[in-house]
């Protein structure tokens, strides 16, 4: 293995994102991450035996990737919140994993055969991403030696045993902690190690030239190419892969697996189905919370690489949406499966799920299966630690618009860049950028695809029209200088090919209120297991021109709660006007196809309720369409 100093250097990526730490959430964001912490996340170590007496910490559970997962989500958590005694119980986990280094480099417990097989490196994929985290955050200079050694063995495994099972779809997570490690140390033969994980790993990019998946997943055509999580981690591994071989057509690559996925399993909030395996395009298949909060840092890290702002409105309408939606408002209890048309959450042995079991989608500790219940947390505190990078000129980028205060170096001094905002439930962004410089430094500034007319107001009164795309701005940190971003948002309706259609206003799409009642089933509190049963009507129609939605829609703004991702506290609610269609009913305890339309009313319409999908438990959000 060359250890010269003259290694092909990585390409540069768009945007550097911030170490962890810098970026600390405020208004909205910041209670969000609070009631995580409050909740599963902050307490799963002290009760659930998968991560509580994890063999990573010298216990006698599951010793291969449930405890990894726990701490890849609970690190950035932490430090996000500044949380003393969440830190301290991370560290635990982190001086455990260090001390007990094998003589050979390997991390961690050699993996139970029942999960995989003895050397499985697919955990230690998770915890090389935790301790990149750690080290960013802490500084803690015993991490790179630790990650170096087990880089070595691993190198020298792969001569001999190839990737195989989980590690053999999941290369490019660990490719990505190889590039960490050389961009600070140097060692070309790592670039040798993540070469060797591409070449034994799977081809994602030539699956989805030739994607053979285009509909709902049969039991007996399952396998891992079919696993929903192993496709939200492979759409980024093209972006992964191109850093490191300068291939041009890999960035065109980027979006590929993405369309693709999109275009035979797409969903209206944001995610492709996989109910665990991919499940096509029906409202009523279900999507695997390991999938959205693995899809969510698939786009994360390709923003990060390539700069693409379709990439990051992309990252908001799951963030925004499909994440919220599929978590308790309470964060005490989660979904293994959510639905878009989604009318009641029971343990049903009649079900729409090709290999899910009876109560995918009840609300509870670990519904169906515990991976989940292990990988939920990586989703909003990664989102908040992606807002802002460095860009590649010397200034800031926005990717993504959430309350948050990040703090960093422009021009070699000192810089806060503050984010106020009720962002996505508001169309008004705040920004001001503080610090010593009086030389003028670019913001990158984000207007959505969906956003004809945003405009950026200086704190003079001049004003100027901003394009769809990234935007640059120069602005002098020492002016104290204050922006305000504009995002008109109007009602979009967007139609879907298995019927009806979905309802947008800037990044939410909108789904029927429906009155809950909530049976605890089961379970200790306050993490019990939850059906939730519908008590007031779902199968409507709704009576909205598609030309002119706005004609058929009235917003109406609320103040905003400690929790908006709930029914009662959402910020914002859309009145409409809606006809009730006998016609449409469950089917397998599902809601039915979405009937064809427009569909000519039959009885009298009557006032419907939509509220932001994130807040809604129960919702449809794929409506047929009604004509008066």
């Amino acid at each position: 293995m060359d250890d010269s100093p003259h290694a092909p250097a990585l390409l540069q990526r768009a945007f550097d994102p911030l170490p962890l730490g810098a970026i600390r959430p405020t208004g909205w964001l910041s209670r969000q991450l609070r009631l995580q912490a409050d909740g599963l996340t902050g307490h799963l170590d002290q009760f659930w035996p998968d991560v509580a007496r994890s063999r990573w910490i010298g216990g006698d559970a599951e010793g291969w990737e449930r405890g990894p997962y726990w701490l890849d989500g609970a690190i950035p958590l932490a430090y996000l919140l500044d949380d003393d005694a969440l830190k301290a119980r991370t560290r635990t986990w982190v001086d455990h994993i260090l001390a007990e280094q094998h003589d050979d480099g390997w991390l961690g417990p050699l993996v139970d055969e029942a999960y995989g097989y003895s050397r499985d490196p697919w955990p230690v994929f998770v915890v090389f991403k935790a301790l990149v985290q750690h080290a960013e955050a802490t500084g803690d200079e015993r991490v790179v030696p630790a990650m170096l050694r087990f880089a070595r063995r691993l190198q020298a495994i792969l001569e001999t045993e190839h990737l195989r099972s989980w590690a053999h779809y999941r290369w490019a997570d660990m490719v990505l902690s190889l590039h960490w490690l050389y961009e600070r140390t140097g060692q070309a033969w790592l670039l040798g190690c993540a070469a060797t994980l591409q070449q034994q790993g799977f081809d994602w990019h030539a699956l989805s030239q030739r994607f053979p998946f285009r509909y709902r997943s049969r039991r007996e055509e399952c396998d891992l190419r079919t696993h929903v999580v192993n496709n939200a981690m492979g759409v980024k591994a093209a972006g992964v892969w191109q850093r490191q071989s300068h291939d041009p057509d890999q960035r065109d690559h980027m979006q590929d697996m993405i369309d693709v996925l999109d275009r035979y399993h797409g969903q209206a909030n944001g995610m492709f189905s996989g109910d665990e395996h991919l499940a096509g395009r029906q409202p009523f298949q279900g999507t695997e919370l390991c999938a959205v909060v693995e899809f969510m840092y698939s786009l994360e890290t390709l923003i990060a690489i390539s700069g693409s702002a379709t990439l990051a409105d992309r990252l908001e309408l799951v963030a925004f949406n499909a994440l919220p939606a599929t978590l308790s408002p309470d964060h005490w209890s989660h979904q293994y499966d959510q639905q878009v048309n989604q009318v009641v959450c029971r343990v049903s042995e009649d079900h729409v799920y090709t290999t899910n079991g009876p109560d995918a989608n009840i609300f509870g500790l670990e519904p169906h299966y515990g991976c989940c219940t292990a990988n939920l947390h990586q989703g909003w505190p990664k989102f908040a630690a992606s807002l802002v990078m460095r860009s590649q000129d010397g200034g800031l980028a926005v990717t993504a618009y959430a309350p948050c205060r990040s703090e960093t170096e422009l021009d070699g001094q000192a810089a806060r860049l503050e984010i106020a905002s009720e962002y996505p439930f508001r169309d008004t962004v705040t920004l001001r950028l503080h610090g010593q410089s009086r030389e003028a430094v670019p913001l990158h500034l984000r207007v959505p695809a969906w956003c004809a007319s945003a405009s950026l107001e200086a704190a003079d009164g001049s004003a100027r029209h901003l394009a769809p795309g990234f935007n640059v701005v120069r602005v002098v940190p020492a002016d104290a200088t204050e922006l305000r971003l504009t995002l008109p948002m109007c009602p979009r309706i967007i139609e879907r090919d298995t019927g009806g259609v979905a309802i947008y206003r800037g990044p939410l799409a909108y789904g029927l209120r429906i009155e809950e009642d909530w049976r605890c089933i089961g379970g200790e509190p306050p993490h019990q297991d939850w059906e939730i049963h519908p008590t007031s009507p779902w199968n409507y129609g709704l009576l909205i021109d598609r030309d002119r939605p706005e004609a058929g829609l009235r917003f109406e703004n609320r103040p905003l709660a400690d929790q908006p991702f709930s029914p009662d506290g959402s910020p914002v609610i859309a009145h409409a006007r809606g006809v009730r269609l006998d016609q449409w009913k469950l089917e397998h305890d599902a809601a039915g196809p979405v009937p064809a339309g427009p569909i000519r009313a039959l009885s009298a319409d009557e006032p419907v309720t939509l509220l932001p999908y994130g807040a809604t438990n129960l919702r449809v959000a794929q409506f047929p369409l009604v004509e008066p």
